[in-house]
Order: C-alpha cells, then structure tokens, then sequence
C-alpha cells in the first residue's frame, strides 16, 4: 500500500466459515486476502481505507448488531462498484435517490455468508426528512429493508430522552462530506 490514508480504520468479525467468507470478500472487495492463515484472513484495503480481519469461530458469530459500509467519493465510484457486486451476484438490494438517515443517497447492499449487511453509496446532499416507506418498516419492527437502523435502535430514539441538545440539524453531524450511513 503506497497511498495509505491514516488513520486508518481496523474491523474484526468472527465468522462460521472461513472459505465462504474469503469467496465472498475477495468478490466484494476486487482483491485478494492479504494475510490467510488457519481460521484467519485479513484484507489491507486503500478504497476504502480499512483493515478488516475475520476470525472463524462460529460459537462467537453475533447477529443484528447494525451494518457496516462505506461512502464513495463519486457517482461513477458507485456505479463500478455496483456493476462488479452485480456481476458477482453479491446485491442484495439497491436504493437510489433515496432519503435515509436524514441524506439523500444512492446506494446498495450485500450480504456476506453470516448475515452482516453492508452498505455501499453516495452522498448527494442533507435532507429534512426520511422517505416514509422507511417508518412503516420501523413502525412494523421488520428487518427486512432498514434505513441504517435497526427497529430496536429507532425504538430507543423515540422513546429514550436524549443526552445532549441539538444546536443545529441543518449541518452532517456524522462526518466531513456528509452521510452518516
């Protein structure tokens, strides 16, 4: 890696199938592990910057934990990436023009052998509002196409008061560029 952008962010999951996991990322991800070893493999990224590790221990597997993703810079960024998820029949869904997490965006999701979700998009801009087919998922407490947040979370949110006082909702609170998803 000649261009490592630091710092750089480092994931582990532990996974019940070592192969699988290596097939699935190697396809995601448009490269091979950097590292495999017996019940280990690791993939040194520079696009996005990441360090991601699997370890397999199926007892230790966890579900519904969130999702993982991450931004692109550019449209046409998203579309390769979709393109080359699509031809290795990874999408799992594909959301454009939508307004989640209070963005609009484009984006697509995969799922990788055990369940973790990742979301791939772009971000074109700040938005006042979710798109209401989204609350009636939260509302129905349905997994099956969340908005960045699983139904439990946004049940806290609507009931649990919060810690700290919005000054200005009108400003990206997740990151420089925008996009929290």
């Amino acid at each position: 890696m000649d261009t490592a952008v630091f710092p750089r962010m480092h994931v582990s999951l532990y996974v019940s199938d070592l192969a699988a996991t290596v097939n699935f990322y190697t396809a995601f991800f448009g490269q091979p592990t950097t590292k495999i070893k017996r019940g280990y493999a690791k993939y040194v990224l520079d696009r996005p910057s990441l360090i991601i590790s699997f370890v397999e221990n199926a007892a230790r597997v966890q579900s519904h934990f969130g999702h993982l993703g991450f931004q692109v810079e550019t449209v046409a960024e998203l579309d390769e990436r979709l393109a080359a998820a699509r031809r290795a029949g990874l999408v799992s869904r594909e959301e454009m023009g939508t307004n989640c997490c209070y963005a609009k965006q484009d984006k697509f999701w995969v799922l990788d052998p055990d369940g973790v979700e990742w979301e791939v998009y772009y971000f074109h801009a700040d938005a006042e509002f979710n798109d209401p087919r989204y609350q009636d998922d939260y509302d129905a407490a349905s997994d099956s196409s969340q908005c960045c947040m699983a139904p439990a979370a946004a049940e806290v949110l609507t009931t649990a008061p919060m810690a700290f006082t919005l000054a200005d909702t009108t400003t990206a609170a997740c990151a420089p560029g925008g996009g929290c998803c």
